[in-house]
């Protein structure tokens, strides 16, 4: 038996056995079939191929047995020549099948590959913001990965292994029978001895590798959460180092342990096939040379049957446990299924409208919201740890109603968790309402298409993201095709020009990780120069200056007074003196609009917003100085 065909056998008999008792959803079946459609001819031409290879396995065989009775033994030379020949050239032919055979299989399987790995990836992308909050980002990319190649499995080696299989043990069994059949049902009386030791040592890798899997898994997490840049940051402020060496240490120490018992155990496995494998050619030897003696048998036909011997414990072992490897490639499919049917909550309508890329009106009519359940946005196998509550987060806004004129800048103040950051993300149809609805320029957001929402509604968050790429890259990602002219434009409208025009790079400067590189103001500007750059209709400030130093909040201020100039604004304001220019305030407390106006009409009326202003400004005697709404207790508000 050779080393190749006992690693092949290894592979299949040490796959988890447990998922062949796996019950699959309906119609999986039918459904991974319909993956097949659009490579039906290619798979096919495959199947051909493979049938074809198998039908070589017993050619040479039963060639180098006529070699031997029809050429060695009676001394014909012309004979031994050509049947020499002939063995060669099917050599050739089989190298040519296998060579156009893997020319086939690549194609059938990184096609399927591709197509499940687009297809996953542009669903994911369509998540609400909730499932990115609670599925693990390994789990995803794992489904991407692992699972995407197991499905592709299906329609190559599962598939091409099954057929090969069962045509090779075939034509190695008819032909062994055809010479002698006492001697191949003595060889395969043997099977149970081969097996029954195979089984054993093949549920024991599975447990190991299952483990190691799981312990690497581990280590994996560990190291991604270390060698982020907040990561390495948070361990180089608080971390322990020694804890940390110690903590991995005995993490990889197991890694190690148990990769040394997996090595041992494949070994032993090696070992035992390979004995058996030896055990019976000493049979068939034995026998038939007893029988070859007694002229009973030709010796170039135990030759062959020695030779073909060695080629069916393979076929027999792999297609003994051929339910476990269907089974596995379907569960991995299955797995790939769940996230595709996982529905987005938010969907585009079947005919939408075009918004118009034009400084807009938001009209907020009715407006009731509450946050999913888990249930509904996620998945547990995404989640480390999945949370016993899977119910909804309750309702988070009541019956909220406002409109913002075209040009307008209309500005949020309220406590943290009063729900003004829930306000800008229905506005960005990260949600929709659970009630009411809300127009722009007249339109109902779950009527317009997506992309052209994307393009009238332009955010920037308090923690402004910059991808791992260059400053240019991160500003094209809102406008792809922007020239370099209009990049630079943007870039001096949001006050950082003269840094970027100093750094060696320009343009071309890697930002790092979550554009660590840069200070916050920095960030803060460059977000603005992409806002810039893409020229939304509307703009949604969350808190864009929190968190910054006065210089730097005062670079972002001028950055967005040129950001909102001519454009519709809803602003959740930070600090008092950045909205009192505002044309109207809203302020939010526990999900509602509790007061509403001008800044002076507020002031005039009372209540909360009169409250905040006199308590914080008065009292320190500056009207004009900032003051950051947040420190303000809630029940002050």
């Amino acid at each position: 038996m050779s080393m190749n065909a006992g690693w092949g056998m290894m592979r299949s008999l040490t796959r988890d056995s447990s998922v062949a008792q796996r019950k699959l959803a309906p119609g999986t079946a039918k459904r991974v079939i319909s993956y097949a459609g659009p490579y039906k001819s290619q798979i096919i031409v495959f199947l051909i191929l493979v049938i074809l290879d198998s039908a070589l396995v017993v050619a040479t065989p039963l060639l180098l047995g006529r070699i031997i009775d029809k050429g060695v033994i009676p001394k014909q030379a012309d004979v031994v020549v050509e049947l020499s020949l002939i063995i060669a050239v099917i050599a050739m032919l089989d190298g040519i099948l296998t060579l156009v055979q893997r020319w086939y299989s690549s194609r059938i399987g990184e096609g399927l590959i591709f197509d499940l790995r687009t297809q996953v990836f542009s669903h994911v992308l369509k998540q609400p913001i909730a499932f990115f909050t609670r599925a693990q980002t390994g789990a995803l990319v794992s489904r991407l990965n692992n699972d995407v190649i197991g499905a592709q499995q299906a329609f190559t080696s599962t598939l091409s292994g099954v057929v090969s299989n069962v045509v090779s043990l075939l034509f190695i069994l008819t032909a062994m029978a055809a010479i002698s059949w006492e001697l191949t049902l003595a060889a395969l009386l043997l099977l149970p001895v081969f097996l029954i030791p195979a089984r054993y040592m093949g549920r024991r890798l599975a447990g190991l590798s299952h483990e190691a899997m799981g312990l690497n898994a581990e280590l994996g997490t560990r190291m991604t959460e270390r060698f982020n840049v907040a990561g390495a940051l948070l361990v180089k402020l608080f971390g322990q180092p020694r804890i940390e060496d110690d903590q991995y240490g005995e993490r990889a120490g197991r890694v190690r342990d148990i990769g040394i018992k997996i090595a041992l155990t494949r070994s032993l496995f090696l070992i035992s096939l390979t004995l058996v494998a030896s055990l019976a050619t000493a049979l068939v030897y034995g026998a038939g040379g007893v029988m070859t003696v007694n002229n009973t048998l030709e010796l170039g036909q135990l030759v062959a049957l020695a030779a073909l011997l060695g080629r069916l414990y393979g076929p027999l072992t792999a297609l003994s446990n051929v339910r476990v490897d269907v089974m596995t490639a379907l569960v991995s499919f299955e797995r790939v299924f769940e996230v595709l049917d996982l529905q987005p909550l938010v969907r585009e309508a079947v005919n939408p409208a075009v918004l118009q890329q034009r400084s807009v009106s938001v009209e907020f009519e009715g407006v009731g919201f509450g946050y999913p359940s888990a249930d509904e946005v996620s998945l547990v196998s995404l989640e480390t740890v999945a949370s016993g509550d899977r119910r909804g987060g309750g309702a988070v806004l009541h019956d909220v109603t406002f409109s913002v004129k075209p040009g307008e800048m209309v500005a949020l103040v309220g406590p943290s968790g009063a729900g003004k950051t829930t306000i800008t993300s229905l506005v960005a149809r990260l949600y929709d309402p659970t009630q009411g609805r809300i127009l722009l320029g007249g339109t109902d957001l779950r009527d317009a298409s997506m992309e052209s929402l994307h393009d009238v509604v332009g955010v920037v968050t308090q923690d402004a993201h910059l991808f791992h790429d260059t400053i240019g890259a991160n500003l094209a990602y809102a406008k792809p095709g922007a020239t370099r002219k209009e990049m630079i434009s943007a870039l001096k409208s949001a006050q950082v020009w003269d840094l970027v025009s100093s750094l060696p790079e320009g343009l071309d400067t890697v930002v790092g990780d979550r554009g660590h590189r840069l200070s916050g103001g920095e960030k803060q500007r460059f977000a603005i120069a992409r806002l810039l750059l893409k020229g939304p209709g509307l703009v949604v400030l969350d808190e864009a200056t929190a968190h910054l130093d006065s210089e730097s909040e005062l670079a972002v201020q001028r950055a967005l007074d040129t950001a909102l100039t001519g454009r519709t604004a809803l602003v959740i304001a930070h600090r008092l003196s950045t909205i009192r220019g505002a044309d109207q305030i809203l302020v939010v407390v526990d999900g509602r609009i509790v007061q509403r106006g001008k800044h002076h009409e507020l002031l005039a009326e009372g209540g909360v917003y009169a409250d905040l202003y006199n308590t914080q400004f008065r009292s320190a005697g500056h009207a004009d100085e900032t003051v950051d709404v947040q420190d303000v207790p809630a029940g002050r508000l």
